[in-house]
């Protein structure tokens, strides 16, 4: 599943109600970061483009709500797996989240946090340089 989170019910309905619109079934629920949206991850790619141009429309909308109420005081999270599959929440600032949020995609955000979680739990301790020269040869 991929999930998407939100900070305010208006948008995460109004996501849900485009999703389902487009034959894209969703698993709403509350987490004690943010409301938080799951749709299944074999859509075909033109779908899943569709929904994520308009998550990224939403994200536009949430931080000009956000701006309008004087940047919401509170904290945001993102949810990641660590290598043995369990799931863990990152919690962040408001505004920490909304700049992560500006430039990358949730499932990028997500990536990035996985890769973290398997790096610090099976460390490498290789220069760049030996890793990369390493996978020029496979």
């Amino acid at each position: 599943m991929i999930e998407y989170i939100f900070f305010e019910v208006t948008l995460r309905d109004k996501f849900v109600t485009y999703a389902e619109q487009h034959g894209v079934p969703c698993i709403a629920s509350d987490d004690n970061m943010g409301l938080v949206v799951a749709i299944p991850e074999d859509l075909a790619d033109n779908v899943a483009d569709k929904i994520e141009e308009y998550y990224d429309t939403l994200e536009e909308e949430q931080v000009i709500l956000s701006k309008n109420e004087g940047d919401l005081k509170r904290l945001a999270g993102f949810r990641f797996t660590l290598p043995d599959g369990q799931s863990r929440m990152l919690p962040l600032q408001t505004d920490m989240a909304n700049r992560l949020l500006a430039n990358f995609s949730l499932t990028e955000i997500q990536g990035l946090f996985d890769a973290v979680a398997y790096c610090t739990l099976n460390p490498n301790d290789e220069h760049l340089c030996h890793i990369l020269a390493a996978q020029q040869y496979q």
